[in-house]
């Protein structure tokens, strides 16, 4: 799983285009990855297989990721403190648990250097493991990111970036690159 896992960040990273300070969401069912139903097999294991490479490759880009639990948590999301106060977020008070939040929540938690909990934020990207729908946490206009792999063990994977909405009407213009 990790040198699959390692080609879907190279994939995503290149398709993605983040630029520093700004925000990936990361959601996975650790349980949906080994073959369990979502919230019914969480796994510290697989966090831990898939959590560092990703932590070193957001640490290398300069850019914040954004770990979301699980509705047990109303899908509150562990973050660095530095990102809470670069966008200005407002904390919460909540620890993520094993069956309260799931293992990738947790292990962020113990690998973050000064995490903290918020419930909402507006991430320029995302990866999605085993549909736990961040959707709530990416920016208006996501546009899907598609590579080689469609799951990652037995959880479904999808990918997105974000782009600004194009506003106006038949006589504006919008920039090619973009």
């Amino acid at each position: 799983m990790a040198e699959v896992w390692n080609g879907v960040l190279d994939s995503f990273f290149l398709k993605a285009d983040l630029r520093p300070k700004q925000i990936l969401i990361l959601g996975c069912s650790t349980s949906e990855v080994i073959g369990h139903r979502i919230g019914q097999g969480s796994s510290l294991e697989v966090a831990e297989v898939l959590l560092p490479p990703l932590l070193e490759r957001v640490r290398r880009q300069g850019i914040f990721l954004a770990v979301q639990g699980c509705e047990h948590i109303n899908r509150a999301l562990v973050i660095e403190e530095a990102c809470l106060d670069h966008y200005r977020l407002e904390e919460v008070t909540v620890l993520p648990a094993l069956h309260a939040g799931g293992a990738m929540t947790v292990k962020a938690w113990e690998r973050f250097s000064s995490p903290v909990m918020v419930e909402q934020i507006q991430g320029h990207a995302g990866i999605d493991i085993g549909d736990t729908f961040i959707g709530m946490h990416l920016r208006p206009v996501a546009i899907p990111i598609r590579v080689h792999v469609k799951e990652l063990g037995e959880a479904h994977l999808t990918m997105a970036r974000t782009r600004p909405r194009l506003i106006g009407g038949p006589r504006a213009a919008y920039s090619e690159n973009k």
